[in-house]
């Protein structure tokens, strides 16, 4: 029993917990007008989106973005996304999951590539602040990977051992990041990457989140 009392659990946010799927495409079309480039489709998206964020327009570019190109993409989107993401909600089960999470005695955070700012009080909003031992959005410049925010994000957990702690996310960028600090990952398909992506990560790959905490409850007691 000591193990599964000592699992940890770290949430990504859009596209995992947030439902915000729509509010992202949204924003990326938004980004590529200012560009004058076409709108792609959420399948598209997910086919094609990667990490960090400047690749994911090459791909779609032929060519990596400016720095200035970047800047008013970045901008674009994070304006747009701030406007559309009050339609979104939290994934179906979402809130049930965590609150049984927590009253098994377990402890979960999120670790976030949105900002800090922006994060918190959207996470408090939806009133699931409390289910979380500590919640990190990024801080510093949008567009990176997610691996050395785990690696302060763990740091500042007393108590949680990497190797007891599962990262729950939908990029492969989330794999990653589990690996660079020694812990597990699962990853989920209702977000921003598609099945066949996802499993090139070398991790359970799940459809719903119900599937997600029972295999992170397997793979942090194993």
């Amino acid at each position: 029993m000591g193990k599964l009392e000592a699992a940890h659990i770290v949430w990504d946010w859009n596209g995992t917990l947030f439902h915000d799927n729509d509010a992202i495409i949204g924003a990326t079309n938004a980004a590529f007008a200012e560009l004058g480039l076409k709108p792609i489709t959420l399948e598209q998206y997910r086919a094609l989106y990667c990490v960090p964020v400047p690749k994911f327009y090459e791909r779609l570019m032929g060519r990596l973005p400016t720095d200035a190109e970047w800047e008013v993409m970045d901008g674009t989107f994070h304006r747009y996304y701030a406007e559309h993401r009050v339609r979104c909600g939290l994934t179906e089960g979402a809130v049930e999951l965590l609150a049984g999470w927590r009253s098994a005695g377990r402890s979960q955070s999120i670790l976030s590539m949105y900002g800090h700012d922006d994060l918190v009080p959207l996470v408090r909003g939806f009133g699931i602040e409390s289910h979380f031992i500590r919640v990190d959005g990024r801080t510093g410049p949008s567009g990176g990977s997610k691996a050395e925010h785990m690696v302060r994000h763990l740091a500042a957990l007393a108590g949680v051992n990497p190797e007891r702690t599962v990262v729950i996310g939908d990029a492969a960028d989330d794999a990653v990041a589990a690996l660079h600090v020694g812990a597990r990952a699962v990853l989920y398909t209702g977000g921003s990457h598609s099945r066949g992506s996802l499993e090139s990560a070398g991790v359970p790959v799940v459809d719903t989140l119900q599937e997600a905490v029972a295999e992170a409850e397997r793979l942090a007691a194993a």
